[in-house]
């Protein structure tokens, strides 16, 4: 083995497309609430940021539990937005920002939530999505829009807003998102104690995303009988332990269960050390991958070409492709991007044949 987030009245001014080649952009407000996979795609655009443009004053206002994974970039000023507060949450929107004025406010959600607390952020230049991915009156709260992108990743989509300040572009996506040295420590001794180890984080926001807890359990014994010790990770929802625990429950191939029991910093940490991660479309998938490690995406409702972890789309098993073209009668690029499957049984599709498979594969090119 190899050493690896009540209106009642809605009043918008609609103003003229502004060129932001004539505006010097020297405050910056990102609005990007969440989720955790997105806010890591996020975090790969303030990299960019960062690192093209230093002189520039960066405000991101972000989801309550979102916070807590980026919250340690340096020079950024953090906003909480914590929807669970209802219409006290805008109220502290617009106390916080009363006296700012940004040079520019990349809205980067599509949510009415997040069109709604952009009215209340004062902006010269509001850059939002383009037309064709401006839902809930997104188009409402943005006076100039980012490039068409034509089947382009989530990734992508968000660089596109660097772009349309005239941001230059990096050789590379890269990531910096801190782990306190407490929560490094924690993670790493944990580690130490396991070995070579994989990750599994099965459980998705949406049970239809999740696979058979069965099939997770035949992964497990497959990863041990390559040598690697098996560590399921999650949130700590009902949803997350209990699949889990019916995980645990089918194979006595699982070292250590830390679903429930890591906090966000904590649970990168740990992602960092395995030597692979295998999820659904959920947070632990794309955070794996602003860390390095080698993820397997399973694949059934959403397109992973558009949502999967970014540096592994080609090692993703998927079966979108022959769901939306048994449920629509075209193939997937014949559709509007970002077109669903549906069903509660899709994932079903995938084998555990096909997951061994791939877990083969990433295993021996990273030992080459």
């Amino acid at each position: 083995m190899c050493n690896w987030l009540n209106c009642n009245e809605i009043t918008v001014t609609l103003q003229p497309q502004l060129n932001t080649n004539h505006v010097n952009i020297e405050k910056l407000c990102i609005l990007r609430l969440s989720a955790i996979g997105d806010v890591c795609h996020a975090a790969a655009l303030v990299e960019r940021l960062q690192r093209q443009a230093p002189h520039i004053q960066i405000t991101w206002v972000i989801g309550k539990l979102e916070y807590l994974l980026v919250k340690d970039i340096p020079n950024i000023n953090f906003i909480v937005f914590d929807k669970k507060a209802g219409k006290q949450a805008y109220q502290d929107l617009q106390s916080a920002l009363t006296h700012e004025t940004f040079d520019a406010l990349f809205v980067m959600q599509v949510a009415f939530r997040a069109n709604w607390a952009a009215r209340l952020i004062k902006a010269k230049v509001k850059v939002g999505f383009d037309w064709a991915r401006s839902k809930e009156l997104h188009w409402l709260f943005a006076n100039k829009r980012i490039a068409t992108q034509p089947q382009a990743h989530v990734l992508e989509g968000f660089m596109a807003f660097a772009d349309a300040i005239g941001i230059p572009s990096s050789e590379s996506v890269a990531w910096s998102i801190p782990i306190p040295a407490d929560d490094w420590q924690w993670a790493k001794q944990r580690c130490d104690e396991l070995g070579e180890f994989a990750v599994i984080s099965p459980a998705a926001s949406k049970a239809e995303r999740n696979w058979l807890p069965e099939r997770y359990a035949a992964i497990a014994d497959y990863l041990s009988s390559k040598g690697l010790k098996v560590v399921l990770c999650g949130g700590p929802g009902p949803l997350d332990k209990h699949f889990g625990e019916q995980i645990s429950q089918l194979t006595h191939n699982i070292s250590d269960n830390l679903i429930g029991h890591t906090s966000l910093k904590q649970m990168l940490g740990v992602l960092k050390c395995a030597k692979l991660v295998i999820a659904p479309d959920t947070g632990p998938a794309h955070m794996a991958t602003t860390v390095g490690t080698d993820v397997i995406g399973l694949y059934a409702h959403s397109n992973p070409l558009r949502t999967g972890p970014y540096n592994n789309l080609a090692d993703v098993v998927s079966v979108y492709e022959q769901s939306i073209t048994q449920q629509t009668g075209k193939p997937w690029q014949n559709l509007p991007w970002g077109t669903r499957a549906k069903g509660p049984d899709l994932m079903a599709l995938i084998t555990v044949e096909q997951v061994s498979l791939k877990i083969d594969q990433v295993l021996a090119r990273a030992c080459a």
